[in-house]
């Protein structure tokens, strides 16, 4: 697979892959992930005897550029860019934050033929300004400390999840030189509450999806969201995570592509 490059509006230059054969498909990343870390390429690899998938650099990470200022409606931006240099009417699948920026752009009139959501986390406003704290973290140059309060802090992952990361340079060193976009994450996430009016615009057939493992407030965010988007399919699928594995998420999709 060679890297290919397309212009977003603002003269960002967003780096993507495509593989397999079939209707288009874009895979859209979550927070600090991108080509060549996170669940899109396995995906597309898993996807690409019956899609022609595409995945992309969210701008800031990979081979992406990164044009200040930032705002939701740049990344929005980017996917509809993406989506012109694939052709057509491509189908669009999202992960976590991906799923909200799919989902938004899906109702910002973004041209798709369908939109698939993988848990996006709105799971309730925050008790805390998460946003005003990332960007304090990285105001001193603090990444590792960013990328450590989201992973515990903001995600709930467990206290010692950074130790283990310092014990895995190479996965270190991935995530801090994505720290800097995990305020974009944040704001694509409308404070992390479901944005019910906004996805009551939604015009395309969607597909809502989340594990049976998911907390409450994931699980209930997520049903939510469904119920917002007009004939939405809403699915869970047993014995999945926020991690969900390709061949879990895969018979879904098709079905719904199909």
């Amino acid at each position: 697979m060679s890297v290919a490059t397309t212009t977003s509006a603002d003269g960002t230059v967003i780096a993507y892959e495509t593989i397999g054969t079939g209707p288009a498909l874009v895979l859209v990343d979550g927070a600090m992930c991108f080509r060549d870390f996170g669940p899109c390429r396995s995906m597309a690899e898993h996807l690409a005897d019956r899609f022609t998938v595409t995945f992309y650099d969210r701008r800031g990470r990979g081979a992406s550029g990164d044009t200040a200022p930032y705002a939701p409606e740049r990344e929005i931006e980017d996917l509809a860019a993406v989506l012109a240099a694939v052709g057509g009417t491509p189908d669009v699948l999202g992960y976590s934050s991906g799923a909200a920026l799919a989902l938004r752009s899906a109702a910002a009139g973004v041209p798709m033929r369908r939109v698939a959501a993988y848990e996006p986390p709105w799971i309730g406003a925050p008790s805390v300004d998460h946003l005003a704290e990332l960007t304090a973290r990285l105001d001193r140059g603090d990444r590792r400390g960013a990328v450590s309060y989201f992973m515990v802090d903001m995600v709930g992952g467990p206290a010692f999840l950074p130790l283990m990361m310092r014990l895995m340079p190479k996965v270190s060193r991935q995530l801090g030189a994505v720290a800097h976009t995990l305020p974009y994450d944040t704001r694509i996430m409308t404070g992390f509450v479901v944005p019910t009016d906004e996805l009551g615009g939604i015009r395309i057939p969607a597909l809502v999806v989340n594990g049976s493992k998911a907390k409450q407030n994931m699980a209930t965010g997520v049903a939510q969201a469904a119920s917002a988007i007009p004939g939405a399919v809403h699915r869970v699928l047993p014995g999945q995570t926020h991690q969900v594995k390709d061949e879990a998420l895969a018979p879904v999709l098709v079905e719904f592509l199909s």
